[in-house]
């Protein structure tokens, strides 16, 4: 087997199920294996059968893998059967994964404390499991718990546990900083002195980011010989999570000498599959995640795009599209004439630098971010703003007048409800319409209210939803009557996202604002013709 040559173990559908407020359906176990599979990960972890009904049905009919090798994970026999009459083992050996993973204690501590039992029959435990998993999977692992822990407060018998795991055949060892609580230099060390018991071409790891370390702590035992990587999309996982395999893979793959199954083509797809397990989560992707955030290739000051215009290398470590991300200039009171040129060309104007409608667009920014608008997180409000000052976007209906009214009173049930109604008049090619509805709050009401009015002329507004709703005063000492800041984020059927953004010292007309900008934009992209759906 090549040393150089990393395997990827994904365990986002079993450990990164954990995190809080994580609860993966059977529907989304599927698409995220799918996902992995096309990305190139060697394993993937697809849960614990018997745990639990969502991960038996999985496993009832997993997903048909084309690179990657499905995983069932589960616990090495309990103390006082045999391995073949346990059921926990009975059920994890039932999945028909071809690949079985256990996980069991390599710390003394656990075993005097958790499990009660005396040391030696914790080695037979992990040996036997082994041995009797081995005769009915193509692959068997062992996760050995708090490895790290154990090997600092007892080294020889946390170096026992794994050699018993590797004389009993398992593929793989996996080294567990299951706390999280190892650094960099402790994981190089000690993973080398493991490597001495177990080769490196059987040696994983897996690492939690308590300290912030898991990835580090990931690349530090790959130099130290370790050969699999356990980690998850996302850093999702319990407490503050697993290793990034977003952040580990490119890094692997594009600042070092090792071998990965994932290719440069495959690279190409890593932003997909990191906002692929955000939209399954039904939350926004992080900004700022390496490799793959929307800030991650964001420049904002001016000489800095300037800079970058010259010769991406100065401010990009890699070139954006290698991981399937892009360059972003955002637009702010720092810009200068480079950054409105390049937003220019990301949205597909062009239009010439010495137009003297650039000039002063950079000082309408200014200005208007002096006001409290933010348009480096309201990317579509920018794209009408600029579209707008050069004549550029249809009209596509006119607001007259809104109101809105909260109700908060007894219902029929003696239940203490809260309702909102929105009226709003507004003009659509010279019709005057008028449109009454409620909602779960006044955005929800307002939002409503347009969108029965709007649909008769628009239908491509049918797949538009709110995802992202987010307010920010500006102007603490001002009180109930401070100034806020409104941006919405907004989804339709395609998987487009879009943020717009409204200012006011109101707090329904900002959001208002920025409502009226997402439908504005969503029109002006979908390429409505101003009232021409409606039937007369």
């Amino acid at each position: 087997m090549d040393d150089k040559r990393i395997h990827i173990f994904d365990t986002t559908l079993r450990d990164g199920a954990q995190t809080q407020g994580v609860d993966f359906s059977v529907a989304d176990k599927l698409a995220i294996a799918a996902a992995l599979d096309r990305l190139g990960v060697d394993y993937i972890e697809g849960g614990w059968p018997g745990a639990n009904p969502t991960d038996d049905n999985f496993f009832r009919a997993p997903p048909g893998l084309r690179r990657a090798r499905l995983v069932a994970f589960g616990m090495t026999r309990r103390p006082g059967r045999s391995a073949g009459n346990d059921p926990g083992l009975a059920a994890l050996i039932g999945s028909k994964a071809p690949v079985l993973c256990m996980v069991g204690k390599s710390w003394d501590f656990q075993v005097d404390v958790a499990l009660g039992i005396p040391r030696a029959e914790n080695i037979d435990m992990i040996a036997e499991s082994v041995a009797h998993a081995k005769t009915r999977a193509d692959e068997v692992m062992f996760d050995a718990e708090h490895f790290f822990d154990g090997y600092k407060a007892n080294r020889n018998y946390a170096i026992d546990c794994i050699k018993a795991a590797h004389r009993a055949g398992a593929r793989w060892v996996v080294l567990c900083d299951t706390n999280g609580g190892t650094l960099p230099d402790e994981i190089e060390r000690i993973v080398a002195e493991a490597a001495k018991i177990v080769p490196g071409t059987s040696l994983g790891l897996h690492c939690h980011d308590d300290t912030g370390n898991a990835v580090a702590n990931s690349l530090a035992g790959v130099r130290a010989g370790a050969r699999q990587i356990q980690g998850t999309l996302n850093g999702l996982g319990e407490r503050c999570g697993n290793a990034n395999l977003v952040s580990l893979i490119p890094s692997l793959v594009l600042k070092t000498e090792f071998e990965l199954g994932i290719g440069l083509e495959d690279l190409r797809g890593l932003t997909h599959v990191s906002r692929l397990l955000d939209e399954r989560l039904n939350r926004a992707p992080a900004r700022n995640a390496a490799y793959v955030g929307e800030s991650a290739f964001a420049h904002k000051g001016g000489l800095h795009v300037s800079a970058v215009e010259k010769d991406p290398r100065t401010y990009e470590h890699i070139e954006p599209s290698i991981v399937g991300n892009s360059r972003h200039i955002v637009v702010s009171d720092q810009s200068g004439r480079a950054n409105i040129i390049a937003r220019f060309r990301d949205i597909g104007l062009e239009i010439d630098a010495d137009h003297g409608k650039v000039a002063a667009l950079v000082e309408l920014v200014k200005a208007r971010e002096y006001d409290g608008y933010a348009y480096d997180g309201a990317e579509a409000s920018f794209e009408l703003l600029a579209r707008r000052e050069l004549g550029g976007v249809p009209e596509y209906f006119r607001v007259n007048r809104f109101r809105v009214m909260d109700d908060r009173r007894w219902n029929a049930r003696n239940e203490l409800v809260t309702e909102s109604e929105a009226t709003i008049t507004l003009e659509v090619a010279g019709d005057r319409l008028m449109t009454v509805s409620t909602g779960n709050g006044p955005v929800n009401a307002l939002d409503s209210a347009l969108r029965k009015a709007l649909l008769p002329f628009y239908p491509q507004l049918e797949d538009v939803k709110l995802v992202d709703y987010k307010v920010r005063i500006l102007t603490p000492g001002g009180g109930t009557g401070a100034v806020t800041r409104v941006m919405i984020e907004s989804l339709d059927s395609l998987g487009e996202r879009w943020s717009t953004v409204g200012v006011s010292a109101n707090v329904i007309d900002a959001s208002f604002n920025a409502l009226h900008d997402a439908i504005s934009w969503k029109l002006y992209r979908a390429g409505a013709t101003v009232g021409a759906a409606a039937v007369r």
